[in-house]
Parts: structure tokens; C-alpha cells; sequence
């Protein structure tokens, strides 16, 4: 029995040897080939690697790494791996950011991911489900991404594809945790603003850093953006988002420009603030710090200068439109015109003011008008040797523009107006000329914006020179050159002045017209010798009329309507007078016609004989003369009335067709000499106790010894006695009359010797 049982025993271990041999060959046949060893250089390697990075205080997954393989390489805790995808987890545990490249480094100590190849990150992914949107999608190179922070960075090209559109630049930065992506260099984007009729913003930018948390774009040190037609450029440049849409862009140093067709736009500032509506489309732009506009057309270059510079824009047909620009502090508004074949340049317009305001007229290609705020100046600038620089200072400027820029009008209040002579003038010693009025309104032509015509009014006055005029208004028509003063009209220089109701000054003559209540004063010469002139003497020459047309420096006066002119006591009556007071005094005359009358008063002569109480006692003679028509020449001192004459002085009365009148020499007063009459002439000499009347065809009469001449072929005196029925009657050839002793001597002919016959009474 005992050896059964180790037989048995024997049998079990063999069996179970048997076994296991038989198994061991089994498994030797199906065993797998054993792997190649490890390199030397690697600690480990692995098939479908994965890893996940926690944070140990939250348990919040903060990313995770898989990759088709690893490779570990000894003493170094870099992990390589191919085809590998990392996702970095949001904190609001909705979203994550992927990172996939062909191959990558991962370490272990700073968990870190580096990829030197292509690399490609899309961010804010859904935890679940697909994007709702376009996600942004970034594709480097040379990309190290941090696990922990999500942190990713490269200074490689990288390309960029977000929901508004695509970009690129070399190297970038984006930090998950502050939201913030940074483009390093060379920035390139292109933004498509979600409005339906939006057009497409190139973004352009030495760096651009996106901050998400502030919806604010950053370009330093400079940037570009460029819309369709627009484009603008500074440094510092903020752009701000809202709803991923650019509402607004700050810039410092800035400039930028809209171009079209038939106009661009220029505008520049230190400070420059833009925003936009949902096209991308400018609404407002202000510049601040040396803000400038330049707006240019076909015929004229407009540029608005200030402290600060705000335009106003409103969307029309998908395009923004310049509609109203406001200028403060400092401002300038300069109008130069552009050369147009066929049109001569008008003057360049210059409008400083602290307040400015322009309105742009529909389509905001051209200006409809200007309007201070402000106290300001208009300065025209000459172009053209013919044009007159002229300064306008007033206040509440409206400037009226027409088609193509060009200045349709203006008007300004409280105004003073400054015109230079051109340089023609100046050759011919033209002063400056200045105005003053309450009011001012001026019209230009429209087709050459030169200045038409300018109205003051409201305490209107006028200086040129030493000539100087005032009115209630005034209108100066710049194409004559003429000035029309109306209403209370008044002109003066150092040789007289004139008021009427209206009067048109020609500025380049020194010529004027007056009308309607005609009064002048014309001071005598002062280098003028006292002689016989008539009217001559230390008073000045009054005059008034309807009518007045003045020349050639008042030297040359025409008087009509109504004439009364004077000089201290003596004067002439004429429907018309003319004056001319020639720089030679043999061309002096005078001419008067219609209803002439003359008084000339003439101081007795002095008599050294005759005591001084007598002298004052002396009464001053009258010479009154009546005709239709008279004609003065100084030269010799001659006087000649015609159409029907009457001379009267006391105590005597002539009568004819035409009379010479001599004035005397000596003195200033015209004192009468002698008068010969001729034609028809009838003589009345009234004494004491009678009169004498004599008729014939011509008259002397010598003033000196009260002598009266009468000849003709048969003359005839006639002497009635005041207590005498009957007259005496003398005839002859000539009859000579002493009136100062009531002597009468008459001639005839040999043949026809004079008679007389007298009637006597109670023997006298």
C-alpha cells in the first residue's frame, strides 16, 4: 500500500510536469515577438499617450493631452509626442480652446507644450455639441502653449480665421486667463462688420493686442484701417468693440482720408476719435490738438484748421456722408479755388473765427454753408494782379456756398471792412480804404466766386484817404468799383463835402454823384490868391441842388435842379451849374443855365477922405442879374449872361438880350466894374425926385462913377418927374448918364443932331 502511494504520488508529478511542459510548448508557439528594447537615450515610450492636468485644490480639470505616441527621453522631463490635440479648459467649464499639431513637446516639470511645426488653435469651443458660430481658428508654428494657464505664444507667421473675418501676423500671443491676444508683428487683419450693407476693414498695425474682457483692439506703435474709399492711420490706436462690431477708434498723431470721384477728404489731429454704425460706416470723427479737414473738388480746395474739429456723418446708399463740421478754437476756414479751364481764378476766401460750423450740402461732397459762433474775420486773398486783398472783422458770419464750393454769399454783423489797393492802384498812390456798419451782406458771381456785391447797413461809414462818407447804407458793386450810399448820404475830404439823399462814389476816380436834397460845401483853395473869381472870398462855396455830379477831385461839379449856390453873401440861381475849378486858373469857369439869377454884394469903396464912422455907416450894393444863360471865365474876369437880361442895382435897372459883366480886380469880394448890354436894351434909373428910362441897343455901365452908356442907331431917354405930368424926352446917337449927379449928355449925327423937349413946371 505504501508503495502505491508513492507510484501515485510519482504519477501526479509527472502528469503535472507533463502538463506544464505541454502548456510551456503551447505558449511558446502563440507567444507574441518580444518588443525591441528601449533606446539608451529614452526613459519610456508609449502608444495612445494621455494626460490631464488637475488642479489639486478644486479638482478642476484644467486641460488635457493625448497624443498617438510619446516618447520620454532619460533625466528630462520633456515628453515628445505625434498627433497630439490638447484641450484647455474654460473656468466657467462651458468652453475649451484645442491645439493640435503633428508633433509637439510636452513638459512634464512646466507643463508646457512646444511644437515646432504647424500648429493649428480653435478657440471657445463648446463643451457639447457643435459651435453656433464661426470659431476662431489659429495656424503657426514654433507655438508654446502652457497647460496650466492656457497660455499660448509664438513668434512665427500665424494666419487667423474668427467669425468677422481673417488676419495674419508674426508671432503671437494669447492668454486665456486675461482674455487678451497679442499680434506681434506686421498685423494684418481683415474685419467684416455684420451690417447687411457693410463693406470689408483692412486693419493694419506694427502690433495689435485684442483685450476681450474690454472689447478693445490696441495697435501700437501705429495703425492703419482702410474701408472702401477711407482710410485712417495714427498711432496709439484704440478700437472698440461691442457685439463683436467696431464702434469706435482713438488715435493720437492721426490722419486719415475719404476718396471718391468728384471729391476727397483729408482730416488729421493730434487726438482723433472715430465711431461707426453696424456697416462699419463713420458716423462722428473728432480731432482734437491741431485738427485739420481738407475737403477738395473739382473747383476749389476747402480747409477747416481749429483746436478741435468735429464732423458729422449720416449713412446714404451704403456710404458715409460728410453732413456738418464744427471748428473750435482757433478755427480757419480757408476756400482756395482751383484753376478751371475757361474760368479765372476768383480770391482765396479766409474765415477765422474761436466757434465755427460749417453744413455740408446733400451727397457731402460740397459746402452749403458756414456760420460763427463767434467774433471772426473774412479775409480775401488775391489771386489774380486785379484783385484787392480785402479784411472783413465782424461777428455771426453766415457764409452761403453754391455748386461746386463756390461762395454764393455771406452776410456778418457789427462789420469793419479793409481794402487794399491792387497793384495798378498802388502805382497810383491809392490809400486803403475802410468801412464800418451794424450789418453786412455780400453776393458773388457764381460761376467765378469773385465778389459782386456788398451791402452795409446801419451807421454805414467810409474812409479812404482823407475822403470820407457815411450813410445809412451802402452797396458796393466790386465790378464797377462804385459804392452807393443811401438814406442820410453824406462825403467829405479836405476840399469840401456833399449830402443828398443818394450818392454813387466811384472808387477807382474819386468821382460821385449825388441826388435828392443836394448840399455841398467846397473850402477854398489854400494856395489860391485872392482875385476877382466869382463867389471868390475866405468862405466856403455852399451849394444846393437835386442833383450833383462831382469829378476829378471836385474840380469839376455839375449842378442840376434847382441850383442855389452861395459864397458869404453872394449867390447864383440856376436850374443848372457847372463848376470847373481847373489846376490852371486861365481854364476856371463857371456856367449856369434855366432861371438864372446872381446877387453879388460889393463893399463900398474905401475913401481915405472919409472918416471911419462913415465908412461903417456905408451900405453894401447889391448887383442882381436875371437871364437864361451864364457863362464865367476867371481869366477875364468876365461874366456873360444871355437869353433875355435884367441887371439891377439900387436905383438902376438894365435890360437886354446878353450882358457882359466885368468883375473888378482888386480884393477878394466880386465887386462889379462895369456891364455892357446888348440887344433890345432898356435902362431904368430910379433917383429922388424921378426916373429915367433909356432904350437902344447896347449899354455901358461903369460902376466906378455911376456912368451909363447907351448907343444904337437912334436912342431914346425917357425922364419923368415925380410932381411932372409930362416926361422930358431926349433922342439921339448916344446918350451918356451920370446918375451920382443926374447928368444926362446926348449926341447925334451930323445930320440928325439929338433934340430934347422938356416940360417944365412952376418954372423948374
Amino acid at each position: 500500500m505504501r508503495w502505491l502511494l508513492l507510484v501515485a504520488i510519482a504519477a501526479i508529478l509527472g502528469g503535472v510536469v507533463y502538463q506544464y511542459r505541454a502548456q510551456k510548448k503551447l505558449l511558446a508557439g502563440n507567444a507574441p515577438a518580444a518588443p525591441a528594447p528601449l533606446s539608451t537615450a529614452l526613459r519610456s515610450s508609449a502608444e495612445h499617450w494621455h494626460f490631464r492636468d488637475t488642479d489639486l485644490k478644486t479638482g478642476r480639470i484644467k486641460a488635457d493631452i493625448d497624443a498617438e505616441s510619446m516618447q520620454q527621453v532619460k533625466d528630462v522631463s520633456r515628453v515628445d509626442l505625434t498627433n497630439v490635440a490638447m484641450k484647455i479648459f474654460g473656468q466657467d467649464g462651458k468652453t475649451y480652446d484645442l491645439v493640435k499639431s503633428a508633433s509637439a513637446s510636452f513638459n512634464t516639470a512646466e507643463k508646457s507644450l512646444y511644437s515646432q511645426g504647424a500648429v493649428e488653435i480653435t478657440v471657445n469651443l463648446p463643451m457639447e455639441g457643435l459651435p453656433a458660430k464661426q470659431p476662431t481658428v489659429i495656424r503657426t508654428s514654433g507655438l508654446t502653449c502652457e497647460s496650466n494657464t492656457g497660455r499660448v505664444d509664438t513668434d512665427q507667421p500665424s494666419s487667423f480665421v474668427f467669425e468677422k473675418g481673417d488676419g495674419k501676423a508674426i508671432g503671437a500671443t494669447y492668454d486665456p486667463a486675461n482674455h487678451e491676444l497679442l499680434m506681434k508683428r506686421e498685423v494684418e487683419v481683415h474685419w467684416n462688420p455684420p451690417g447687411k450693407k457693410a463693406q470689408p476693414m483692412k486693419i493694419e498695425a506694427a502690433t495689435l493686442s485684442y483685450h476681450e474682457t474690454t472689447s478693445e483692439i490696441w495697435l501700437k506703435p501705429w495703425g492703419r484701417m482702410t474701408r472702401a474709399n477711407m482710410t485712417v492711420e495714427g498711432n496709439e490706436v484704440v478700437v472698440k468693440l461691442e457685439e463683436k462690431v467696431i464702434r469706435s477708434i482713438t488715435a493720437v498723431r492721426a490722419h486719415g482720408s475719404d476718396d471718391f470721384p468728384n471729391r476727397k477728404l483729408r482730416y488729421a489731429a493730434d487726438e482723433l476719435a472715430m465711431s461707426f454704425d453696424d456697416d462699419g460706416l463713420a458716423q462722428k470723427i473728432n480731432g482734437s490738438k491741431n485738427a485739420s479737414l481738407v475737403s477738395t473738388t473739382e473747383a476749389a480746395e476747402t480747409t477747416v484748421t481749429a483746436d478741435r474739429v468735429d464732423l458729422d456723418f449720416q449713412v446714404d446708399d451704403g456710404e458715409s456722408v460728410l453732413t456738418q463740421v464744427a471748428a473750435t478754437g482757433n478755427g480757419v476756414v480757408t476756400s482756395k479755388p482751383l484753376a478751371v479751364a475757361g474760368r479765372p481764378l476768383s480770391e482765396t476766401h479766409v474765415l477765422r473765427s474761436e466757434t465755427l460750423e460749417m453744413k455740408m450740402r446733400p451727397g457731402g461732397r460740397e459746402m452749403e454753408r458756414v456760420v460763427t459762433k463767434a467774433p471772426g474775420t473774412l479775409e480775401f486773398v488775391p489771386n489774380l494782379p486785379a484783385q484787392h486783398h480785402r479784411l472783413l472783422d465782424g461777428k455771426d458770419f453766415v457764409i452761403a456756398y453754391g455748386p461746386q464750393n463756390r461762395v454764393d454769399s455771406f452776410r456778418a454783423a457789427n462789420v469793419r471792412t479793409r481794402t487794399e489797393p491792387n497793384a495798378e492802384e498802388r502805382r497810383r498812390n491809392r490809400p486803403v480804404s475802410t468801412t464800418t456798419s451794424r450789418e453786412l451782406e455780400a453776393r458773388f458771381d457764381p460761376k467765378t466766386s469773385r465778389l459782386g456785391s456788398m451791402q452795409q447797413s446801419g451807421d454805414f461809414a467810409y474812409v479812404e484817404g482823407d475822403r470820407k462818407a457815411r450813410a445809412a447804407k451802402a452797396t458796393m458793386d466790386a465790378d464797377q468799383n462804385v459804392i452807393l450810399l443811401d438814406v442820410g448820404a453824406r462825403i467829405w475830404d479836405a476840399t469840401g463835402s456833399t449830402a443828398a439823399d443818394h450818392i454813387r462814389l466811384d472808387q477807382r476816380t474819386g468821382d460821385f454823384l449825388a441826388e435828392g436834397n443836394v448840399s455841398s460845401s467846397r473850402l477854398p483853395d489854400k494856395d489860391q490868391k485872392k482875385n476877382s473869381e466869382m463867389l471868390s472870398g475866405d468862405d466856403p462855396l455852399q451849394a444846393t441842388a437835386r442833383k450833383m455830379d462831382s469829378r476829378n477831385r471836385n474840380r469839376q461839379i455839375h449842378y442840376e435842379g434847382t441850383v442855389h449856390m452861395w459864397q458869404g453873401a453872394n449867390r447864383i440861381e440856376a436850374d443848372v451849374v457847372d463848376v470847373d475849378r481847373n489846376l490852371d486858373p486861365r481854364k476856371r469857369t463857371l456856367v449856369a443855365d434855366g432861371h438864372v439869377v446872381t446877387n453879388l454884394w460889393e463893399e463900398p469903396q474905401d475913401d481915405k477922405n472919409r472918416d471911419d464912422k462913415k465908412k461903417k455907416a456905408a451900405t453894401p450894393v447889391l448887383t442882381e442879374v436875371h437871364a437864361g444863360h451864364l457863362v464865367y471865365a476867371e481869366a477875364s474876369r468876365l461874366t456873360h449872361y444871355t437869353g433875355g437880361v435884367q441887371l439891377n442895382r439900387p436905383g438902376l435897372q438894365v435890360k437886354g438880350q446878353e450882358l457882359r459883366a466885368f468883375l473888378g480886380e482888386a480884393g477878394a469880394a466880386s465887386r462889379l466894374e462895369k456891364a455892357f448890354a446888348d440887344g433890345a436894351v432898356e435902362i431904368l434909373s430910379t433917383g429922388k425926385d424921378r426916373t429915367r428910362t433909356g432904350t437902344g441897343d447896347h449899354a455901358e455901365y461903369y460902376t466906378a462913377d455911376q456912368k451909363v452908356i447907351l448907343r444904337g442907331p437912334w436912342v431914346r431917354m425917357v425922364e419923368k418927374l415925380f410932381n411932372s405930368a409930362q416926361p422930358n424926352i431926349t433922342e439921339g446917337k448916344e446918350a451918356i448918364y451920370f446918375a451920382n449927379n443926374d447928368r444926362l449928355l446926348v449926341t447925334g449925327e451930323p445930320d440928325k443932331p439929338g433934340n430934347s423937349r422938356i416940360n417944365r413946371k412952376n418954372g423948374k
